[in-house]
Formats: structure tokens, C-alpha cells, sequence
């Protein structure tokens, strides 16, 4: 038996949660927090109560871009509108959260079936992507920028 201090936990454990009847994936991406449940269905993608086309209005010129990113995980593990999306998505702008609803489905897909694992991993899709802004410094215009140099 493991316990929250034993640092080795099984596979099983590791595993995304099952809610009720569907798989739940945490996703990140900058300031940006999706809590992810993905059930058996028609391939629908809600997130925070509303189309994924309509909540992404930010993409609303490439509606292609946001279809090919968001089903990523789905595309390649072959499951194409074989599940319902439904996501809370909070913090960050529209790619932050497009991306870390991304890694929510991912890792939630894992749940589903594990041995999806090693296709979203070689894809980079398991992977979450830790970049934030950097902070202004004291003395300076942004994080790196510096006040014009004078001669005289």
C-alpha cells in the first residue's frame, strides 16, 4: 500500500480519475487551467457551457487551426467523434486555454485507454509546455529591454 509520503505510487494510481461515466485531464498552459471530462458520444466540445467555436471566437478567421489543435489528441489516437468534450477553462487568453484544454484531453484519453499513452507521448501531446511571461525587472523598460544608451 502506498501512502501520500511513499513517492512510488502504481500505474493504476497514476492514471486520470474516473467521474461518474466520464474520464477527467487537469490541463495547464501559461495562466490558463481546464478541468477537462471527456464521455462516449458524438465528438461535441463544450467548453464553459458553450461550443468550442463560439468560446474560441479568438479564432474565429482559421476555424480550421482551432478544430486541427483542439481534436489534436483525438486525431491521433484514431478516436474522432467518438467522445464529448465538456471543459471549465479558466485564467489566461484564448491560446493558453485552447492549449491547455488540449493537454486535458490528452491526459484524460489516457484514462480511457492506456495504452493511448505512448501515441499521445511521441506526439508531444502529454508534455505540458511550462513557458510563462517573464517579469518586469526594476530599472528597465519590460523583462530584458534597457533605456537607450547616450553617449552625451
Amino acid at each position: 500500500m502506498t501512502t501520500l509520503l511513499d513517492p512510488v505510487a502504481t500505474q493504476e494510481q497514476r492514471l486520470p480519475k474516473k467521474v461518474g461515466d466520464a474520464y477527467h485531464g487537469v490541463g495547464r498552459r501559461k495562466e490558463a487551467v481546464a478541468r477537462v471530462y471527456i464521455t462516449e458520444g458524438t465528438g461535441q466540445a463544450k467548453i464553459n457551457g458553450r461550443p468550442a467555436a463560439q468560446h474560441f471566437a479568438a479564432f474565429q478567421n482559421a476555424p480550421d487551426y482551432l478544430n486541427r489543435h483542439l481534436m489534436t489528441p483525438f486525431y491521433v489516437t484514431g478516436t474522432v467523434g467518438r467522445y464529448d468534450v465538456r471543459a471549465r477553462v479558466r485564467g489566461g487568453g484564448p491560446t493558453g486555454q485552447l492549449e491547455a484544454v488540449r493537454l486535458g484531453i490528452a491526459r484524460a484519453l489516457v484514462g480511457v485507454a492506456p495504452e493511448f499513452k505512448k501515441t499521445l507521448k511521441d506526439a508531444g501531446l502529454l508534455t505540458r509546455d511550462a513557458r510563462v511571461v517573464e517579469r518586469k525587472k526594476y530599472g528597465r523598460r519590460k523583462a530584458r529591454k534597457k533605456e537607450q544608451y547616450s553617449k552625451r
